[in-house]
This record gives structure tokens, C-alpha cells and sequence, in this order.
């Protein structure tokens, strides 16, 4: 029995980071050149506003930032977390730095090791399972952090009408600290998928070893997030990404208990555009109480579903009992569902 309850993982807390610079519908539409309205981008893309980095808001600074935020909120001595997961992006201060190492260093988790974990947008739930799975078979890690931090919007070129899937991108960090043997907020089922024929639909096209920055590209270089293969990614993603998101949610309930939809208490979801988020609600026969549409916050990758748990629970939306789905969905392309039971056991 000890045995089983030391098994257990919950989440002790979570921390966030927004910078204080805010782009407005207004200021996005000003940047298509007036293609997209205020009100269409307002309206159907969802983006009322959404933070964007300061010039000291940097991929690694967010998330340490995120994580100083979680211990503060937690109480925890940096010295008891045993491994630190960072779900920041590639584009960081330095290339070819450990962002999880920068973390550690800044919070003084000296005992901490760490990895950089990419999973694009679905890096959050992904990181969720992977401490979960190494607490369970590892005594030795029982204190894990995920934290990171995340600003892609910088490579959007708004000129780019392909990319208005990507207008909402913003930036921000998120953090959240889980442990082995708590008796509440538990970490149950996760599903994850992917489909690699989209592995190179999407991507920074300038920059890489493929093409690498000439003095002639630089300047286009740093506004290269493109669609690489629009016609490919928009129908076969418009065909299988419904039905991948739906057998993930109902595969992540599975296996946290044979539970169904009907379960679902409240849904922590990334920001996508507003039919499409109306849409998904109503399929999985909840209500808009039941969830937050993040038209405040735009799109900050995989920390969305931090951020909506965080609103969740500060808005009285996430009570002791609440089932929380999070679910994500990441370019290459992924899709991923994680159950988690708030309050005590």
C-alpha cells in the first residue's frame, strides 16, 4: 500500500511569467498592411491582445522567471527539486546553450540535473508524462520542475497571409513543479501522437544548415517562420487533426480510469481561432464555463495549458474534485491529452 501512494504524482504548484508589453488587434491588423480588420482579427482569429517580449524577456530569462514564480508560490526549497525538465524553445539568448541548466543556476536547485525537452507546442503535456513515468521508476527523483519559456511570434512576418495561424503567437513563461507521493492534483492518463508527413510543412526556412543566413538574408532570415508546404499542411491537417485531437482526449480519459467526456470539469486548451475553439467545446459536450478562451493572451506555445490551469483556478473554474483535461497540439505535427484530478484524494 505504501508502495502504491508513494507512486503517486500530483502537482505541488505552478508559476507564470507575462511580459508587459501588450500588441493589440489593432496593432496585428496594422501589421497585415489592413488585410486583416481589427474586428476580423478581434473577432475570428481571437486575439483581443497578447503579451510580447521586452527587451530583457528572453526564452531562457522567461522561464526562470516562471520557476522563481512556482517556488514562491510553493514555498519549496530550490535544493529538494531533483530534476528540471525545460519546455523552452530553440530560440533562446544563445544557441546551443542548456536552458535547464541556466534555470538551475538561477533558482539554486544545486541538486538538480537537467534536459531540454522540444516537443513544439506540446512539450507541456509531453514533459508532464515524461516526469510522471521517471518519478514512478526512479526512487531517486521525486521533485521534478518544468519550466521554460517561449517568444516564436518574433519569426511571424504579418505580410504573410499563409501565416495567419500564427498571428496569435506571443510570448511568455510557464512553470510547473510535480512530486512523487502527494495525496492531491494528481497526474493521471496522458495520450500523445504524431504524424511526421508534417515534419517539414512548418519551420523557420532560413537559418539552418539547409539554408543557412547569407548577407543577403539576414534581415528576411529573422521573419522566415513559414509555411514550407502550405497546400499539404492546410488539407491533410484540415482531414486528421480533429479526429487526433479527440482520440487523444479520449485515450488520455482511458487511461485515467476508464473515465469519458462527461468527466471533463474543465478544459485547459491552447488559444487557436474562435470557431475552431467554440467548435471543439461543444463537441465535447461542455460549456464555455468549463473552459478559458485565451483572447487576452493570444498563443504562448506549450505554456497555454499552464496558463489556463493558472486562470482556472484563479477564476473559481478548477475546485477540489475538478477532472482537468489539457490539451495541446505542436507543428511536425503532434497532438496530446493529459488528465489531471485537482484537489485532494
Amino acid at each position: 500500500m505504501e508502495q502504491v501512494q508513494d507512486a503517486r504524482v500530483g502537482i505541488l504548484g505552478y508559476g507564470i511569467y507575462l511580459p508587459a508589453k501588450r500588441m493589440r488587434a489593432r496593432e496585428i491588423s496594422q501589421a497585415t498592411g489592413g488585410f486583416w480588420t481589427e474586428a476580423a482579427v478581434a473577432e475570428k482569429l481571437g486575439v483581443l491582445q497578447k503579451p510580447i517580449p521586452g527587451e530583457t524577456d528572453g526564452t531562457q530569462e522567461m522561464g526562470w522567471l516562471a520557476a522563481r514564480d512556482a517556488l514562491e508560490r510553493t514555498g519549496l526549497d530550490p535544493v529538494e527539486i531533483d530534476l528540471i525538465l525545460c519546455i523552452g524553445e530553440e530560440w533562446k539568448e544563445y544557441p546551443l546553450t542548456t536552458s535547464a541548466l541556466y534555470i538551475q543556476d538561477k533558482i539554486g536547485a544545486v541538486n538538480a540535473w537537467g534536459i531540454d525537452v522540444q516537443n513544439r507546442c506540446c512539450t507541456t503535456c509531453a514533459a508532464i508524462k515524461m516526469a510522471k513515468d521517471m518519478m514512478v521508476a526512479d526512487p531517486e527523483i521525486r521533485t521534478v520542475l518544468i519550466a521554460g519559456g517561449y517568444r516564436n511570434g518574433d519569426f511571424v512576418d504579418y505580410r504573410d497571409k499563409n501565416m495567419s495561424m500564427m498571428y496569435n503567437l506571443a510570448a511568455g513563461g510557464g512553470a510547473l513543479i510535480l512530486q512523487r507521493g502527494m495525496d492531491r492534483n494528481l497526474v493521471l492518463g496522458t495520450h500523445i501522437m504524431a504524424d511526421g508527413s508534417f515534419a517539414r510543412d512548418a519551420g523557420v526556412e532560413i537559418g539552418g544548415t539547409a539554408r543557412p543566413f547569407t548577407a543577403d538574408t539576414v534581415e528576411e532570415g529573422y521573419k522566415s517562420l513559414r509555411l514550407l508546404d502550405a497546400a499539404h499542411m492546410k488539407d491533410r491537417l484540415n482531414a486528421v487533426s480533429v479526429p487526433n485531437w479527440h482520440h487523444c482526449i479520449d485515450e488520455s480519459l482511458r487511461k485515467s480510469g476508464n473515465l469519458t467526456r462527461r468527466d471533463i470539469g474543465y478544459l485547459a486548451i491552447l488559444h487557436f481561432k474562435r470557431s475552431q475553439h467554440n467548435a471543439m467545446v461543444a463537441e465535447l459536450g461542455l460549456t464555455p464555463e468549463q473552459t478559458i478562451y485565451l483572447e487576452d493572451y493570444g498563443h504562448i506555445g506549450q505554456i497555454d495549458q499552464i496558463l489556463s490551469l493558472a486562470l482556472g483556478l484563479e477564476q473559481g473554474k478548477i475546485r477540489d474534485g475538478t477532472l482537468v483535461t489539457m490539451v495541446a497540439a505542436g507543428i511536425g505535427y503532434v497532438w496530446a491529452s493529459t488528465c489531471v484530478r485537482w484537489g485532494r484524494v
